[in-house]
Order: C-alpha cells, then structure tokens, then sequence
C-alpha cells in the first residue's frame, strides 16, 4: 500500500499547524515567504507566493518517501459581491429633476415662471426701489396683466446711481406722470429673449413711445442706450414670467421727454 496520499495529508497537516508545533518546541525555520518545519519524522516545506497566494508544500520522511501538493486560493466572483454602501445622497431621479421648480435666483430668491412678472419682482431683495416706484406709479395691475410685456429691471444700486433726492423725489404723488413715463420706458411690448435681444444697433419702441438702441459689451453682454446716450448692461438675462420675461439691469434708462 503507497504511504504518499497518506504524507500528502500529514504535510498539508503540518503546514496548518505550523504555529501549534513552534509553540511545542519543533524546529521551524521561516521567512517572509518560506517556511520549513521538522518533527515526528517529517519534514515539511512551504511556501506561498506574493503575487497570487498560491500555496507549495513539499514533505520528505525520515524513510524517504516523498509528497508535493499545491494550493491556491479561490476567486472572489465580483459580479455576486455586494458593493459596500456609500454614504453620499444618491443622485436625483429624473423624475425628482423634472418635479424641482425651475427659475433664475436674482435678489436671494427664486423667480419662477409660474409667476406673473410683479410677483417674481417683489421677492427680489434687489429691487424693493422698483417695486415701491412701480406701485407709486399705479402700474402693478398693468404689469400682472397678461402681457406679454419685456421688462428691464433696474436693481436698488442702479437706482443708487441717480442724483441724490431723486428717488425720493420721484415716487411723490404729484411725480407719478413722470414716474410712470420713466417706468414704461424700461418696458417693450412682447417677449423678448437675451438671444432676440443680440441683433447689435437693432431699435425697441417702448411702451412709453419712445426708442432704445441694442448693443453689445466687448464682453458680449448686451446693452441698451437710452435716448439720453445713458447705458444699461443686462447683468441676469432670461428671468421668465407667466405674463412676460425680465432682463435685470444695472442703470436707470431716461426717455427724451
């Protein structure tokens, strides 16, 4: 009867208790990757690869019978393991993307297109001068109308750069003829788009009668110039209302009359 299979066994044995039989005295000999054993008549082999963990054991007895065997470890099937769990918010669904309001942020807040023009306007913390001078005019019913109406909004710092008093001058009852003609001066019947807007020298009839000019900064931002030769760049284009569109701004512009 052939002893191999049975020192084959005893080796893979061995080679498992490899720490058991230092601990009982047995001459061990090893390093990083070697490792040698004797004792009971056997001495056993082993060593174990770096790059793949594959494993060698070879035993020799004292009676000179011999056994190699070879073991490696199993693949880990990728495509059956669980993934770890993240702690990062999932992405948004499209469904979740679609049910976001859509708006432009001017002033700290949202301007929806669900709003009338007026509404969107009085949540902007950029442009509660406007809005007082629009209701001082008596042009808020007008502006939530249906339109459609371009607006061009001048923000509280455009009103800043008016001479001093002027605001304040403006917005008295016996001034409201001539705030009205200033605020339907920023206003131009129809829907109008920063790329409607980007034809340069192009004129605008506002609904207070008289004309605009359209240009372009070296910037490419569009501007307006008033019949005074003032100039007002659009600073936030595209803010769109249920009853019209808003370009926000930074310059009050002044009619002729």
């Amino acid at each position: 009867m052939s002893t191999k299979p049975f020192i084959g066994l005893l080796a893979l044995g061995i080679a498992l208790a490899m720490p058991a039989f230092a601990q009982e005295g047995k001459q061990v000999k090893s390093d990083a990757e070697k490792t040698k054993t004797k004792g009971d008549g056997m001495t056993v082999k082993t060593k174990v690869a770096e790059d793949d963990g594959k494993t060698k054991v070879k035993a020799k007895s004292t009676a000179g019978d011999k056994m190699k065997s070879k073991t490696k470890p199993e693949k880990v099937d990728m495509s059956t393991t669980q993934a770890p769990v993240s702690s990062e918010m999932p992405a948004p669904s499209q469904n979740e993307m679609a049910s976001r309001p859509s708006g432009v942020m001017v002033g700290g807040a949202l301007m929806t297109p669900s709003n009338d023009i007026v509404d969107n306007a009085v949540m902007s913390s950029e442009h509660t001068t406007l809005v007082a001078a629009v209701k001082a005019a008596g042009l808020a019913e007008t502006l939530k109308g249906t339109g459609p109406f371009t607006v061009f909004a001048p923000t509280n710092a455009a009103f800043d750069k008016l001479p001093a008093g002027t605001v304040n001058k403006l917005v008295q009852p016996d001034m409201k003829p001539t705030l009205s003609k200033i605020l339907t001066y920023h206003v131009v019947p129809g829907r109008l788009t920063a790329s409607d807007l980007r034809r340069n020298g192009q004129t605008l009839t506002t609904v207070q009668g008289e004309k605009l000019t359209v240009g372009l900064t070296k910037g490419d931002r569009v501007m307006l110039k008033d019949a005074k030769g003032n100039v007002a760049t659009i600073t936030i284009p595209d803010v769109v209302s249920s009853n019209g569109i808003t370009h926000v701004v930074d310059a009050v512009l002044m009619p002729a009359k």
